[in-house]
């Protein structure tokens, strides 16, 4: 279980502190697949980076009893002067998983080959985004965060990644983020709305997606 409760989150800009996120509660249960609604800016990214324990919120409480990912195809995390090995290296030390177990997998699914044994700083961002990805899959989470992932390499590649995140891994819990309410529906079993720093809950998918669709209008 992950629960959140009374999360708050402002930034500062030029014209004063601008509130993100405004006394938000929210759970999710072992298994459960939930989907988070909202427009661009909506501060949907802002939320799951509080989720993963990537950021802080101002105010409020976030109780995790299951390990969580951190949002999947990330790049921010990575030390761009090692190389893709060596970053690997580095997650499985953090997680006490054993690395060279994982270095066959990571060179198969990541496709980089002679790449994977140079700097970060030297890859494209979607040869980053195949590699954070291969990264994601090597520690077996029980929550996985999803942002918008579907963008992740051409349609052969974004199909091995559902192979692995939606097929082998059917049992974990998972948040997706997202704009589009159509990816949501194929993967979720309830959905949520951010929107104005508040999110607001629903019973059904239909009714999730009745109220998103009034919002844009």
């Amino acid at each position: 279980m992950i629960r959140l409760s009374g999360v708050s989150k402002s930034y500062g800009t030029a014209s004063g502190p601008v509130r993100v996120l405004q006394g938000v509660d929210f759970q999710v249960n072992r298994g459960e697949s939930v989907g988070i609604l909202g427009r661009n800016g909506a501060g949907k990214s802002t939320l799951i980076r509080i989720i993963s324990g990537a950021e802080t919120p101002d105010a409020g409480t976030i109780d995790r009893r299951m390990s969580v990912s951190w949002p999947l195809a990330f790049t921010g995390a990575f030390q761009t002067s090692l190389t893709g090995i060596d970053n690997l290296r580095f997650i499985c030390r953090v997680y006490g998983v054993d690395t060279e177990r994982h270095i066959p997998y990571v060179e198969e699914f990541s496709e980089l080959g002679v790449y994977l044994r140079e700097p970060v700083r030297s890859y494209s961002s979607g040869m980053q985004a195949r590699l954070a990805f291969a990264l994601s899959m090597v520690i077996e989470f029980d929550c996985f965060l999803i942002d918008e992932i579907v963008a992740v390499g051409d349609s052969r590649f974004q199909a091995k990644c559902h192979e692995e995140l939606f097929v082998k891994r059917a049992d974990r819990a998972r948040i997706i983020v997202s704009h589009d309410p159509g990816y949501i529906r194929s993967h979720c079993d309830r959905a949520v709305v951010l929107q104005g720093g508040k999110l607001h809950a629903f019973d059904t998918l239909d009714d999730a997606y009745s109220y998103y669709t009034e919002m844009m209008a």
